[in-house]
Parts: structure tokens; sequence; C-alpha cells
């Protein structure tokens, strides 16, 4: 076969060979085709098998699952196991077939259905939590009935390299880590949910790869260089040679940069700079502080929402962020209010469809509408911040009415704590996110209301620049190179040092090597970013001084365009760091 290459673009950086996987995720089609009467026994024993055929999949996912650190997610799947040997669950659908006439697909959508209402409506929070179990295990027979193939990321068994259309963030988090080598979407954009979460799990990833759709097929040896955002399907041998050499490289410079995971990020002429981890579970905790990580500058509590079938009550909010707290004790962890909208939907909360999602019902807003939502979710990490240092941050403020009303909701939460005498930070920190042209603008008067700012750039860039940061048609205008973009970022950073605030940064500009120098010109304490970016970030720390950062600051800020800003900082950073 000839060798082909397609473009794409890299938001994940690493090199891979391996197998192609085409994954769709599979959506029956329920009919309401009906049976005769001579056919009810053959469509028993097709339901029967089916039966069969789940507990098969459901027994060898829980024996794959206990082998990997996502062991814990076993007891779910068992759970599913044990609905299916439930004395209620497979009569009741029999005798829809044998009644009604139904064909098994109809029936178990019913059933299956009907025993989630139920258990939705339960008072026990966690009988209501598996209303959503019973709706995946009816899903998985329906599956099974209709001819689909395996459809759960999380079930995949072979080293792969994963292709999609586009993968949700919880479709990015439910994936095995351990058999993706790398995954290449047809659609998205370099700052989309699903290229942060790629990164923040250090898997080397393509998105926008429009081209490659129909062009591969399963099993088509490719190459991932997510370094220079390129595919390779069917390399001939002196390509794979010419890649496995360049992974060779790759493994010996991070062997290198690793030498500087646990190296305070101080510059050439003694400034310190918290280098930080985005983080969004434990097991990135844990990664995160392999790397090296000084402190998390966010820890997106989302994902515990979208990994969750309903809606995580205080309990298991509590030990989630608990547990993070612990780990990462006494360095700080910023947890993030929940942030939720946009492309990041969560099917429970019933949130309507909207024509500019990015631009409406989500964040900050939906938390001060659905006020108990964010009580239950501030009392949860508030209790946790008495076993770690925790901050506490607002994202999507546009406005210093919400920041009045959402620190009015956190006092709130506090008198509840008191009153059931529970112990927290009583001095706990409060920030917020500048990711809205509206915020960066008043920030000298938001410095007088919060203890610290965090610039999330993936925002604030599309927001300013008016493009969608998801779109790969518009990819090209997204720069944080833009100097609206660095003008706005510098007068945050001023306005937060004359408010004698701190600021921090836990957009993807933190973690860009070339914007590392800039930012600590500006002043920035702290810059966030995903793992697999912190020895590199230390490193480049080190080899600069910050005269010669604020002297590279000046230096942009009378720049006109981004392509002039680029080029100045790609000459500081061959100058003084050099290529590693």
């Amino acid at each position: 076969m000839t060798e082909k290459i397609f473009k794409g673009i890299s938001v994940s950086d690493g090199i891979r060979i391996g197998k192609a996987f085409f994954y769709k995720p599979f959506c029956a089609k329920i009919t309401s085709d009906s049976i005769t009467e001579e056919n009810i026994q053959a469509e028993i024993s097709r339901f029967s098998n089916a039966i069969l055929k789940a507990k098969d999949e459901l027994s060898e996912l829980i024996s794959n699952l206990e082998k990997t650190e996502n062991k814990d997610k076993s007891g779910v799947i068992k759970g599913q196991l044990g609905f299916l040997a439930d004395p209620a669950f497979s009569p009741e659908i029999n005798k829809l077939i044998e009644k009604r006439l139904y064909n098994s697909e109809r029936a178990v959508s019913e059933v299956s259905e009907k025993f989630a209402l139920m258990f939705e409506n339960m008072k026990n929070s966690y009988m209501r939590e598996r209303a959503a179990d019973i709706r995946d295990t009816g899903s998985r027979l329906i599956r099974i009935l209709s001819g689909g193939a395996c459809s759960s990321l999380s079930e995949i068994s072979d080293e792969i390299v994963l292709f999609a259309e586009d993968l949700s963030p919880t479709d990015t988090i439910s994936l095995n880590k351990e058999k993706v080598l790398a995954f290449v979407t047809f659609k998205g954009g370099k700052t989309s949910h699903t290229a942060i979460f790629a990164k923040s799990m250090g898997i080397p990833a393509i998105v926008g790869a429009s081209e490659i759709n129909g062009n591969f097929s399963d099993g088509d040896t490719v190459i991932v260089d997510a370094i220079s955002g390129i595919c390779i399907v069917n390399p001939d041998t002196g390509t794979i040679a010419e890649y496995e050499r360049k992974i060779a490289d790759e493994k010996q410079k991070q062997e290198f940069l690793m030498n500087y995971a646990n190296k305070p990020a101080l510059t050439s002429d003694g400034e310190s700079i918290i280098i930080a981890a985005n983080i969004g579970s434990y097991e990135d905790a844990e990664f995160s502080l392999s790397q090296g990580a000084d402190a998390s500058g966010l820890l997106r509590t989302e994902l515990f929402y979208l990994s969750a079938s309903t809606l995580p009550d205080e309990e298991k909010q509590f030990e989630q962020y608990k547990s993070i707290a612990s780990l990462f004790s006494p360095k700080e962890v910023i947890v993030r209010t929940l942030d939720i909208g946009g492309d990041k939907e969560v099917s429970y909360l019933k949130i309507p469809k909207e024509e500019n999602p990015f631009l409406g019902y989500r964040a900050i807003r939906l938390c001060l509408d659905q006020q108990e939502l964010f009580l239950t979710q501030l009392r949860a990490i508030l209790r946790a911040s008495a076993y770690g240092k925790l901050k506490i941050m607002f994202p999507m403020i546009s406005s210093i009415d919400e920041l009045f009303e959402a620190k009015a909701l956190l006092e709130k939460a506090k008198a509840q704590l008191d009153d059931s005498s529970y112990a927290y930070d009583k001095k706990i920190q409060v920030g917020m996110m500048i990711e809205i042209p509206s915020a960066a603008v008043m920030a000298d008067v938001f410095a007088e209301e919060v203890d610290f700012f965090s610039i999330g750039t993936n925002d604030l860039i599309q927001y300013t620049l008016a493009c969608d940061r998801g779109n790969e048609k518009v990819s090209h205008l997204y720069d944080f190179c833009n100097p609206a973009v660095i003008r706005l970022i510098d007068h945050t950073a001023k306005s937060a040092e004359k408010g004698k605030i701190l600021i921090g940064m836990c957009g993807g500009m933190a973690g860009d090597p070339l914007a590392i120098p800039l930012l600590i010109g500006m002043g920035f304490d702290e810059l966030s970013m995903a793992s697999t970016s912190i020895v590199k970030a230390k490193y480049i720390t080190l080899k600069v001084s910050k005269s010669n950062c604020q002297k590279l600051r000046e230096e942009v800020l009378k720049c006109r365009d981004a392509k002039e800003i680029r080029h100045i900082l790609n000459e500081f950073y061959h100058e003084y760091i050099g290529v590693i």
C-alpha cells in the first residue's frame, strides 16, 4: 500500500506507531416491530443468548479493570452484572415478548427504562445512582441484540491508535490509557476540551485532521507525529525506521528533562515561580507530583460530574476533594467550582440546547441559578480544606455583581457548616478566573475583592478574538500572540500587582515554551499547565533571568501584530534557551 500523509492540529506532543482503530459510538434505533406468535420461543431464545453474551462481556471487563489502576471502577460493572441476574428483570422482558409480541430490543428498552425511573425516584442517593447503571445495562443488551460491536473506550483490550469523528469529554476520560497509544480526531481545535484532557493524560493527539476520514482502515499501520501535527497511514519501512529513531530521541530528551522535576523553579537572577499542574482526578494528581508539580493551579471539578451517572452528592464530592487535598498537602490546590456548559455536557443536569453554548448558560451562571447544586459543592470543598491547603476559584465571572453573589453563597455555605459543627479552613483564599474580556478590563476593580487571579487563556482568547476555539476552520485566528490578547493579560498582571494579590495562569498559554519567559517578565507568580509540560517549564525558568524577561515584555508590548510577537518570542527562546 502507498504511504499517505495527512495534516492536523497537534494538541499533545509525542510520537507513536501502532494499528488504527476507528471508534464509532453505537446507537441502535429502537423500532416498534412486533413478532408473530410462532416466533415467540425463538425471540425468547435470542434474548437469553444476549443475556449470556452481556455477562461474558462484563466479566471480561471486570477482569481487565482489576489488573489496572482503574480497578476501583470494577464495582460499578459488578453492579451491572448483578442486575442482569435480578429475578425481576428477565421475566418481565419475556412477558412483554410473550404477551405483547414485542421484539427483544423494544422489550429491553421498555423494561430497563421502567426500572431506571423507579430507582431515580428513590430517596437514597446511592440507589438513585443505580438508574444510570440500569440504562447502561439495557444499552449493552440492545447493542448485542442489534449486532453492534463493543462501543466503550474503557473496554479496548489491544494497543491501538484511536481514530474518531470527535470525542466528548466523557469519552476521553473513560478511555483505557494503557491501550490507547495516541488518538486522531477529524474535528476539533487546539483548545477543545478533548485536546485539554489528552494533554493532561499525556496521550499524543492530533485533532482537526478531517482529510484522513475515509483514507484508512482498521488494522492499518499508522504513525502519529503529534509534534509536527501529521499522521502517516501505511508508512514504508524507511519511514518507520526514521520514526523509531525519533521516538528514541524523544525518550532521551524526556529523561534529561526529568532531572529538573524536583528542582525549584528559580530564574538565573533568583526570582521564584510556582510551576503548577492542571488536574481533574486523583490519578492526575499523582502523575503531576511525579513530574515535580509545586502545586495544582487548577482542579477541574467538572470531571467528577462528567464521570458520574447522577449528580454527585456532598459526601461523594467531599471524599474526592479530600483525597486530592491530602495527597498534595502542604502544597496548594486551587479548586475551580463547577464549570459545566459549552462543550461539557452532563445529561442528568438537563441543560437545554443553546445556539451559542459558550456564550450561554454555563459555569458560574449555572451555579448562581441552581444554588442548591452550588452550595452542595461549596460545602464539600470547604470540608476538604481541613485536610490540605485548598483555595476556591470562581470561573467565568463577567461582572462584579456575579462575584459578590458567588461570595455571598460561599458565606452561606460556611454558615451551614458552622451550624453542623464541621471543620474547615476559616481563612480559605478566594479567587476568580479572568477569562472574559470584561473581567480583564475591570481587573483593577476585581483585585480589591479577591485574593488571587488566574487567567484562563483558552476562553480569554476565543472571547477576545470572537474565534471558536473548537472550530478547525478558524484555528489560524486563535493565537495568544495577538496583541489585543497580550495587552489584556498585561493589564490584568499590572492590576494584580497594584492590588497586591497573586496572579497565575491556568490556560494553555501557561505551558507554552515560547510564552513562559514573557509571562515571567509580566510578573506572574504561578503558571499552571498540563503535567507533561512541567519539567520543560522548570528547565526554561532556570535558563532565563527576570530582568531579560522584563525587557522581552517591553519589546512585545510595542508590537502591532501576532506575527511580529511570535518572531520576537522565537528569537528570545533560541538565544537564551536553545534546542533541547
